[in-house]
C-alpha cells in the first residue's frame, strides 16, 4: 500500500502544478457554487404562487427525480466513455479518482476544492441541460407552480450534492468531518473510491436511495484508515 499513497501523492503534486491556477480559490469557488444556487432557489420560489397540496407533492417527485439522475449519470458517462461526453469521465474516473483513494480521501489545501466541485460551466451544463427542460415540462405540463418548484428542488438537491461531496474529502478528524451525518454518508462514499470497486458500487453521492433499489450497495463496510493528515488554507 505504500506504493499506492506514493502514486496518490505524485499524481496530486502533478495536479496542483498543471490543474490549478495561481489565481484559484478554493474557498471563493464554493462561495460561488453556494450563492449562485441559492439564488436560484430563491427566485424560483418567489415564483409560486398559492400552491395547491397536490402541486407542492412535486417537492418529493422531484426529489427522486434528482436522486436517479446523481445516480444513473454517476454509473454512466462519469464512469463509461461517452460520447460527447468524454470530459466528464476524464474528469471525474480519471483524475478525481486518482487524487482521491479509499485510503487517501482527504484535502491537503484549500486549493485541492477544485478536484471536488463542479466548474462554473458545468453548474450551466448541470442546470440548463437537466433540470430546465423538465421543469419546462413541469410547468407546461402540470401547471406553473409545479415547474418553479421542481426547479428549486432540482437546484437545491445540486446544492446537497456539492456540500455533501465537498463534506466527504474534509479531513475525518475536523469538526465538519466528525459530523455523525457526514461520517456514515462518508463511509458509503469511500467505499466508491476503493478502485477496485468504483465501477460497481455505491454511486449515489447523497443519499443512497437508488443504490438500495438497483442492487449496488457494496454488502461491506469500507477499509478504516488512520490518517494523519491535516487540513491547512
Amino acid at each position: 500500500m505504500v506504493a499506492a499513497a506514493t502514486d496518490t501523492a505524485g499524481y496530486r503534486s502533478e495536479w496542483r502544478s498543471t490543474g490549478v491556477g495561481p489565481r484559484y480559490s478554493g474557498w471563493a469557488h464554493l462561495a460561488f457554487t453556494s450563492l449562485s444556487c441559492w439564488a436560484a432557489i430563491g427566485f424560483a420560489i418567489s415564483r409560486i404562487r398559492h400552491p395547491s397540496w397536490a402541486e407542492l407533492a412535486t417537492f418529493p417527485v422531484g426529489f427522486l427525480i434528482a436522486n436517479a439522475a446523481e445516480y444513473f449519470g454517476h454509473r454512466g458517462p462519469m464512469h463509461r466513455p461517452r460520447w460527447p461526453l468524454e470530459t466528464i469521465f476524464r474528469r471525474h474516473a480519471v483524475e478525481h479518482h486518482q487524487f482521491f483513494t479509499h485510503r487517501e480521501m482527504s484535502y491537503e489545501t484549500s486549493r485541492d476544492f477544485k478536484m471536488v466541485l463542479f466548474p462554473p460551466v458545468m453548474i450551466l451544463f448541470f442546470m440548463g441541460g437537466m433540470a430546465t427542460p423538465i421543469a419546462l415540462a413541469f410547468y407546461f405540463l402540470v401547471s406553473p407552480n409545479t415547474g418553479w418548484i421542481f426547479a428549486a428542488t432540482g437546484v437545491g438537491y445540486f446544492l446537497t450534492y456539492e456540500w455533501l461531496h465537498f463534506a466527504y474529502h474534509f479531513p475525518s478528524d475536523t469538526p465538519l468531518g466528525r459530523l455523525k451525518v457526514v461520517s456514515l454518508l462518508r463511509q458509503h462514499h469511500s467505499v466508491h473510491h476503493n478502485p477496485a470497486l468504483m465501477s460497481r458500487w455505491n454511486f449515489n453521492i447523497t443519499f443512497p436511495i437508488c443504490d438500495r433499489i438497483f442492487g449496488t450497495t457494496h454488502p461491506e463496510k469500507p477499509i478504516r484508515v488512520s490518517s494523519e493528515d491535516r487540513f491547512s488554507s
